[in-house]
């Protein structure tokens, strides 16, 4: 879902193997009036039909699972012609883990110890398109995590995909993958806002992405550091 609104109701469907969290999470999301749980899952093996069955707008999906883990559980469902928005439920700080989570396509992550209203607050955030790691989180993993043994093939890919892009769209790329806001964006390339959110909508459509966040690792694998660098690439 790459909404600019969320629905009135968001649908969440709550995956975790321990069934005190996920009666926790019920209880905590009852108290919300514009969030609705609309199923339960204790493995990842179990989300694909019960997406089909309730089409919730947001998995929250935990990482750690015993049959099917939760990252192998959101690239099978990022796969999907019209996947919900899935957010990473983790115990703990694992950059590993949550890279490759968001590079599965989820749109963030949040820890289980998390305070509730941030938890919910994350769901809306989710539903209405926007990401919900902030950019000093995402200039943090994406500054702390190598990259594996992979990276040199993720590094020709990435730089090939940014060459689709038009000079305004790579700049505006780069800007994200340094973690600027819109705002921000807007200032140092001297365009508006909405300038920016349209380069950034096409930027997603063109290269198949699910969010910004995408757009962030994608720079970083292409190595850019900045535009001056890309147009010299």
């Amino acid at each position: 879902m790459n909404a600019s609104a969320a629905p009135s109701v968001v649908r969440v469907l709550l995956v975790d193997d321990d069934p005190l969290v996920r009666s926790g999470l019920r209880l905590m999301f009852g108290g919300a009036p514009d969030v609705e749980v609309v199923g339960e899952a204790a493995d990842g093996s179990e989300v694909q039909p019960l997406v089909d069955e309730h089409a919730p707008d947001v998995v929250l999906m935990d990482i750690r699972m015993p049959v099917v883990d939760g990252l192998e559980a959101t690239e099978a469902l990022r796969r999907r012609q019209l996947p919900p928005e899935v957010i990473a439920l983790t115990t703990f700080h694992s950059d590993a883990h949550v890279l490759r989570a968001l590079r599965a396509g989820a749109a963030g992550y949040v820890l289980k110890d998390t305070s509730p209203a941030l938890i919910v607050d994350a769901v809306r955030k989710v539903a209405a398109g926007e990401p919900v790691l902030s950019p000093e989180v995402t200039r943090q993993l994406i500054t702390r995590v190598s990259g594996g043994d992979d990276r040199d093939k993720r590094a020709i890919w990435a730089r090939r995909q940014l060459g689709a892009l038009g000079d305004r769209e790579r700049e505006v790329a780069v800007a994200v993958g340094k973690g600027r806001s819109n705002a921000e964006i807007a200032a140092e390339l001297y365009m508006s806002v909405p300038t920016v959110k349209t380069h950034v909508s096409r930027i997603l459509t063109k290269l198949r992405l699910n969010n910004r966040v995408q757009i962030a690792l994608l720079a970083h694998d292409a190595g850019t550091g900045g535009a001056e660098e890309q147009r010299s690439g």
